[in-house]
């Protein structure tokens, strides 16, 4: 499958065009942005760690019954996936208080939730992806009822799985943000990625920061936490 005219460029990756009009080509950059891009840099490797811890966790989930837009890594950087309308919303489950949240409710950093939080965002850079509700997705036209229960469904049980895959390395999953697009026949798929740049993941025993936290917060060590991240799950 060869790459064809390029049809987006974010932060973090570009998408192409394939022979197929149902498929395409995902490419992870080494890219690095924080503070809806106030803050850029680079981080070597990051896009091949990404890429494979991505497609690695989501054959995990996809055996779990979690319909998701991934068909086959092409290369340690390009992936070949559904092509899917994404659908403009971050989806965000929070485990323990950390980031925005804890700064929004008062929380110590470290606190862990009852229950999980689940919350919205409006992906739109120039608004800063503000968050939103029910009410305002409904309103904007975003997702009907039925597909944001079917979004959140998922994302309740993509934790579950995450939760328990990385407890068994000893990491602790913190938060992270999924996004979710459908297909030509309106079918509501996992799509994006879960990597280390969309997931906050703390060392259990330490509580040392294996992910893009090291890099907004200037902690140094980016490149090894990401490293740490694919070793324990892959044992590469």
């Amino acid at each position: 499958m060869e790459k064809r005219a390029l049809l987006y460029e974010g932060k973090a990756k570009k998408v192409y065009a394939t022979d197929s009009p149902d498929s395409c080509i995902v490419s992870y950059k080494d890219d690095a942005t924080a503070f809806n891009g106030l803050k850029k840099g680079s981080i070597a490797g990051k896009g091949a760690v990404n890429n494979q811890v991505s497609n690695h966790l989501m054959v995990g989930l996809a055996a779990q019954g979690i319909p998701t837009h991934f068909i086959r890594q092409l290369s340690e950087r390009d992936t070949l996936v559904r092509r899917v309308a994404i659908v403009p919303l971050e989806v965000i489950v929070r485990n323990i208080a950390a980031g925005s949240l804890a700064k929004r409710l008062g929380l110590d950093e470290g606190t862990r939730m009852a229950t999980p939080v689940l919350e919205y965002c409006y992906k739109d850079d120039a608004l800063g992806d503000p968050m939103v509700n029910d009410y305002h997705i409904r309103a904007l036209g975003i997702a009907t009822d039925a597909e944001l229960a079917q979004i959140a469904g998922y994302a309740f049980r993509v934790n579950d799985y995450l939760c328990a895959r990385f407890e068994a390395v000893g990491i602790t999953l913190v938060d992270f943000k999924l996004e979710f697009g459908k297909t030509a026949d309106g079918t509501i798929l996992l799509a994006d990625e879960i990597s280390p740049d969309t997931c906050r993941l703390w060392d259990t025993r330490t509580g040392d920061k294996l992910d893009k936290d090291r890099f907004r917060r200037d902690l140094g060590g980016v490149e090894e936490a990401y490293l740490e991240i694919r070793r324990r799950l892959m044992g590469v």
